[in-house]
């Protein structure tokens, strides 16, 4: 199992680092326009699509593809950030609450058409960072990886308060506690980080730090790390309600692309929002 998952990350590392670091923008959109297209695909598995499942992950890619070839990664509607805002916060909340039980109640048609919603505009979000720039971008993902690190490690040592046992088991009050700090840390070396090097681009904490203060850079950290929560814990829902352990098979060793993205669905559209104001 640690073989597979090795041998899957350092291939997964191969294709997306150079996509990445490309000198320009689109070969980082097209390989995430595929990966969301899969995650489409796995959506509509876990909500009861069946063979509508391929059409899902279809309609997502198309949707990205068409805003692809009309300029939305470079010039995006802002309005998107802001309804995926709503959406993540509102009826993240209503979900969470309401539980696996309560999931299957929505019927299968809303609950499809919303995941493919939801992936699209975290599609739009991440293609649009990526035209920020790769230190604006990296600064995001980072955000949702020190986070989630912090959370496991903290978890592990001082966790006591079950944070959601009938959604994730696993997971702790004090788990949260630590990735909150944790993504905090991030934020204060990368502030550095940018006034210390030459960067291609200025990076989330900046821009917060020059927006809302010290203060507000705080408290906009904590609630993305947070929100990196909300993501996690709707995919395990999601999952739970299906009675399936991974979103899929597609990455031998780590389960399918939900199951590696779900903490960045929610991040990316509300950094972008946020940065607008």
């Amino acid at each position: 199992m640690l073989k597979q998952r090795v041998i899957t990350a350092l291939v997964l590392i191969a294709i997306l680092l150079p996509a990445l670091f490309a000198s320009v923008a689109w070969p980082f959109a097209v390989l995430s326009l595929v990966m969301i297209a899969a995650a489409g695909w796995e959506w509509g598995r876990l909500n009861g699509a069946g063979a509508g499942a391929m059409v899902l992950g279809a309609l997502v890619a198309a949707a990205c593809a068409v805003a692809l070839w009309l300029g939305w990664t470079v010039a995006p509607p802002r309005l998107a950030w802001w309804l995926a805002f709503c959406v993540w916060v509102l009826g993240g909340v209503f979900v969470l609450r309401g539980g696996p039980a309560a999931w299957p109640g929505v019927p299968a048609l809303v609950r499809c058409l919303v995941g493919a919603a939801l992936l699209f505009v975290a599609w739009l979000a991440l293609a649009s960072a990526r035209n920020l720039g790769v230190n604006f971008i990296l600064s995001v993902f980072c955000l949702v990886w020190a986070a989630d690190i912090a959370a496991y490690f903290g978890g592990k040592a001082f966790g006591k308060r079950k944070l959601a046992p009938g959604i994730s088991p696993g997971k702790s009050w004090e788990g949260v506690w630590s990735g909150m700090l944790g993504a905090l840390a991030l934020a204060a070396l990368w502030l550095w980080l940018d006034t210390a090097f030459k960067m291609d681009s200025v990076s989330l904490y900046t821009q917060l730090y020059n927006r809302f203060g010290v203060i507000g850079l705080i408290g906009i950290v904590v609630f993305l790390a947070a929100m990196s929560v909300v993501g996690d814990l709707f995919e395990s829902l999601v999952k739970r309600a299906a009675g399936a352990k991974d979103s899929s098979g597609l990455l031998p060793g780590h389960g399918g692309v939900l199951d590696r993205i779900d903490a960045l669905l929610p991040v990316f559209p509300i950094a972008m929002a946020l940065i607008t104001i």
